[in-house]
């Protein structure tokens, strides 16, 4: 078989290197790719939004099934135009992706069909939800409608900052068109959970469950990020817990979808908060979640393309997946500065030591070659990922490796994984 992965990060490191591990891909291609996929791959040079060129490699290649990793492409409609092309391809339609791709959405169907989330409320005029906000007296949270990189939330302590927030988005737009309308929501309390299931139209699969470090400092301080590390499994995340959020959360999701004709199918991401009152939605997402995906399907003992194809084909409910039953953890190595002002260009060192060691993987997440150097080329470089015989192994491997890992201004957080260990 002939498999196409699009995309350019750490999620699709992962995934092109679990896909090459089955029997049945012969050939795989990842676009545009990156230095680490091109070890398990062959990188092709076209962007993962250019849908017309895309389709045109894979129908000349004769891709027999065609994985998209980020969320852009998937917005953009990508799976539809494969589809009508007669190709098979891995993920929701645009319809279905609006799930992420527009928060308003999002949130207007949770309300609706009694999906627990935050309060909120939309607006897509900076001076009325200003008026709003300043009638608030709680903590609040203030989000982007479109898509943000994982950037787009800004968490306030009292009004003035969330009006702040919402001019810095609306007013000042440092999201882009990302910002023409916001969400704002109260704040939730308790620790965030991450899971992620395969849906093929009707039948849910949950994997294991994760969780991720979004913040930028330890302890969870400081801005939000696309996510500085993950772990899994997560013990906070029991099996009563689990039905719970599969059954408040993804089966009225997945049936609203398919009621209103737009079935979803591929991955659906539910980041969750674990309240005192029980798991609220904070964000879906329509993919893998990146750094969730890295310390995710190392664990997974099947073969992803099979899971994938019966996805697609409408089967997953003739799938049942093996785990590996050690925890992984995966942290994540930015540039100085990041989520803000940082530099690029920075040559890495180390590498292959630190992906020699045992059980231990880097997944490349903004790197690119020059020459035969790796340079960073962008905030979030590299996801050290690690296998342990319990969490605390796991966490001492990631962070063993990361020792042999240098690159000018390299920063991470020092304790992905210790909520697991109550550190």
């Amino acid at each position: 078989m002939k498999v196409l992965v699009i995309g350019s990060g750490g999620r699709e490191h992962v995934l092109a290197w679990k896909l090459a591990d089955s029997p049945h891909v012969d050939d795989l291609y990842v676009a545009p790719g990156n230095p680490g996929t091109d070890d398990v791959a062959t990188n092709v040079p076209i962007k993962d939004t250019d849908i017309d060129g895309l389709l045109k490699f894979a129908r000349d290649k004769k891709i027999d099934l065609t994985v998209v990793g980020p969320e852009a492409p998937l917005v953009l409609g990508i799976v539809d135009t494969f589809e009508k092309a007669g190709l098979k391809i891995f993920g929701p339609s645009a319809a279905a992706a609006r799930l992420e791709g527009d928060k308003a959405f999002s949130k207007e169907l949770m309300q609706k069909h009694a999906i627990p989330t935050a309060d909120s409320r939309t607006f897509s005029d900076y001076l009325t939800a200003r008026q709003y906000i300043a009638a608030r007296d709680v903590p609040l949270v203030v989000k982007a409608t479109g898509l943000a990189a994982g950037k787009g939330v800004i968490v306030c302590d009292e009004p003035s900052q969330a009006i702040r927030a919402a001019e810095k988005i609306m007013v000042d737009r440092i999201f882009g068109l990302a910002g023409r309308q916001i969400v704002v929501e109260e704040r939730l309390y308790g620790q965030e959970a991450s899971i992620l299931a395969f849906i093929d139209g009707q039948n849910i699969y949950a994997m294991e469950a994760a969780q991720d470090h979004k913040p930028i400092g330890d302890g969870d301080t400081g801005l939000n990020t696309g996510g500085m590390g993950a772990y899994s499994p997560t013990p906070i995340v029991t099996d009563s817990l689990m039905q719970q959020i599969e059954e408040k959360v993804f089966v009225p999701v997945v049936h609203a979808m398919h009621r209103n004709g737009t079935p979803f199918k591929g991955v659906l991401y539910a980041g969750l908060m674990l309240t005192p009152a029980g798991p609220k939605v904070i964000e879906f997402n329509c993919r893998f979640g990146d750094p969730e995906a890295q310390c995710v399907l190392t664990r997974l003992k099947s073969d992803l393309f099979e899971v994938m194809l019966a996805t697609v084909e409408g089967k997953l409910d003739t799938v049942t997946l093996q785990w590996d039953t050690r925890p992984s953890v995966c942290v994540v190595l930015a540039s100085g500065g990041y989520p803000a002002k940082y530099e690029t260009g920075k040559e890495i060192t180390g590498l292959a030591d630190a992906g020699g060691l045992p059980d231990t993987w880097v997944f490349h997440a903004s790197t690119k070659l020059q020459g035969k150097k790796v340079l960073t080329a962008g905030g979030r470089v590299l996801g050290v990922t690690a296998l342990g015989d319990d969490i605390a192994d796991a966490q001492k491997r990631a962070y063993k490796a990361i020792e042999k890992i240098h690159f000018d201004g390299m920063y991470c957080r020092k304790d992905i994984a210790s909520k697991a260990l109550g550190i």
